[in-house]
């Protein structure tokens, strides 16, 4: 079973990040493989949530893109520099595909062989040299042992098919000589003389026991075969060292760890169909086809707390969604295939996750509990955000009693350690939770952020506003507004770009707006603030 992921949006907050854990405690304990991600790193309030409650932060997940190391390519097929032609070949077409890589002694990629070098190879080559090893000749011929002097086997190949005379009297053997021969004394008894390399006899001639005395003495290598001298001369050029095809051209490799984009990238360059994967080192890891990139493993994932692409992971398009769990608006995420989407109208992630936990029967232990009201509080400002609904509190209200903690106590702890922005620079502070909204050709952008007190932010407003001007004209946004939500006073103060008052008093209904402005009772993004900046984009 292959692991699936669940995570929240590019932003993570207290809901998104425990709402993603405690998700993944519950599919694990219904028997499923998850594991949650978060996707940026957590604000101080998640850090402090997770701390309280013992919980380690989860791991950030950059994207989902499919590398090669996750795809079905042919895992661990390549060959040995030193094995014969003819055995590399065999191993093409028992794995019918058109190519294998070849590998020294510590796998490190050597080179590529295809059907189509090796069939050059037989076609413009001449066959006579063999380099290879005696074993290699041995098997490809599938002869028999008699004398072996030497493991390598470098010569000239000569087929003895003229007369004995002709032999004898006109043709040096010599140390590089391999000799095919039939029943031939004399032209045997020369070969030896001469110290030849190599005697292939054919038609099952045998050596008398002072010839094999005279053969190691010599350092004469022999070999029995049943095959006749014709089939005898075809195979053995099949015998050499497959390494000795290989060119010094370029190799085109590709990294495990590359994604598959970039296979198709430089396929679309080269026209090449086979690809040898390697590893950091330069090991040999398979052999990917550019024909066999759609049997690509595509990453399982569950996505919490946003339904949007721009607000979601890289790569999320190469990925298979399985499941959605919100209670944000729809977005703009389409499947191939029905899926579990769970869209309800609430204020938290987690409301809906603590139902799927009844519905599951299984039991919420204390730390899972202790996050996921954390989760609710947050996301509803301990209930005083318009998108609190009863589900909401009565959810809490259980969770709180399993952690066994009081909510006010605890929610007015969790808020001062989240709203504390010592050490943050005001453009760390504006991207906290920032979130970046699609519609057609425009992305509105808007930021928010929770603070117990938020004169002392606006006493550096003139620096927030320079900020937020460079950051939309950085990212190209049509418009970028900021909230200081201040929790004690439940409203929200706001600052925005200059060129967009005009749409901004429209969409808030405000004449004369001022940068700095005080809007009471506005505390919830999702549903006081981007709905309307929506209608009038």
């Amino acid at each position: 079973m292959s692991e699936i992921l669940i995570f929240g949006h590019k932003k993570p907050d207290t809901d998104s990040v425990t709402s993603s854990i405690a998700l993944s405690y519950l599919k694990n304990q219904q028997g499923l493989k998850t594991k949650p991600f978060i996707l940026d790193t957590p604000n101080s309030e998640t850090e402090f949530v997770l701390k309280y409650f013992g919980i380690k932060t989860p791991k950030i997940l950059n994207d989902v893109n499919v590398k090669m190391e996750y795809s079905e390519y042919y895992k661990d097929y390549y060959v040995s520099e030193n094995i014969s032609i003819l055995k590399a070949y065999k191993q093409i077409q028992q794995m019918k595909v058109t190519g294998v890589p070849v590998v020294d002694e510590n796998k490190k990629l050597l080179g590529l062989i295809t059907l189509k070098t090796i069939a050059n190879h037989l076609i413009n080559e001449q066959f006579s040299d063999v380099e290879t090893s005696y074993e290699n000749i041995l098997e490809t011929l599938e002869g028999k042992e008699v004398v072996k002097c030497d493991e390598e086997i470098i010569g000239n190949i000569l087929v003895g098919a003229y007369r004995t005379e002709v032999i004898l009297d006109t043709i040096k053997l010599d140390p590089k000589t391999i000799l095919i021969m039939g029943n031939r004394t004399e032209v045997l008894e020369y070969a030896l003389e001469s110290k030849t390399k190599l005697i292939i006899l054919v038609g099952g001639r045998q050596l008398t026991d002072e010839q094999i005395k005279l053969a190691k003495q010599n350092g004469v290598n022999v070999i029995y075969t049943n095959y006749d001298s014709y089939h005898t001369a075809k195979l053995i050029a099949l015998s050499s060292y497959i390494s000795t095809l290989l060119s010094d051209a370029r190799i085109e490799s590709i990294n495990k760890k590359d994604y598959l984009e970039t296979l198709q990238e430089i396929s679309s360059k080269l026209g090449f169909n086979n690809y040898p994967v390697i590893d950091d080192n330069g090991k040999c890891c398979g052999l990917i086809r550019i024909t066999d990139i759609k049997k690509k493993n595509r990453k399982k994932v569950i996505l919490v707390d946003h339904n949007e692409l721009e607000q979601s992971v890289q790569g999320l398009e190469d990925a298979e969604i399985i499941e959605i769990i919100d209670h944000h608006k729809l977005g703009d995420l389409t499947t191939n295939k029905p899926i579990n989407f769970r869209n309800m109208s609430v204020g938290s992630s987690n409301t809906i996750i603590y139902l799927m936990y009844q519905e599951a029967r299984v039991d919420i232990p204390k730390n899972i509990a202790g996050i996921m009201f954390s989760g609710i509080i947050s996301d509803t400002l301990n209930f005083t955000s318009p998108t609190t609904t009863n589900l909401d509190v009565e959810a809490a209200t259980k969770l709180a009693k399993i952690a066994e903690i009081n909510r006010n106590k605890y929610a007015e702890e969790m808020f001062r350690e989240g709203t504390n922005l010592k050490g943050k620079t005001i453009d760390e502070i504006i991207n906290t939770d920032l979130k970046v909204f699609q519609l057609e050709d425009e992305k509105i952008a808007v930021s928010q952020i929770l603070t117990l007190s938020g004169e002392e932010i606006l006493s550096k407003k003139e620096e927030y506003i320079e900020a937020i001007e460079k950051l939309k004209e950085v990212k190209g946004y049509s418009m970028l507004v900021l909230f200081i939500t201040d929790i004690m006073k439940e409203g929200s103060f706001m600052l925005y770009c200059e060129d967009s008052k005009s749409r901004l008093e429209k969409a808030m209904n405000i004449d004369n707006l001022e940068q700095g402005v005080f809007l009471e009772g506005v505390l919830s993004r999702k549903q006081q603030i981007i709905p309307k900046i929506m209608k009038i984009v």
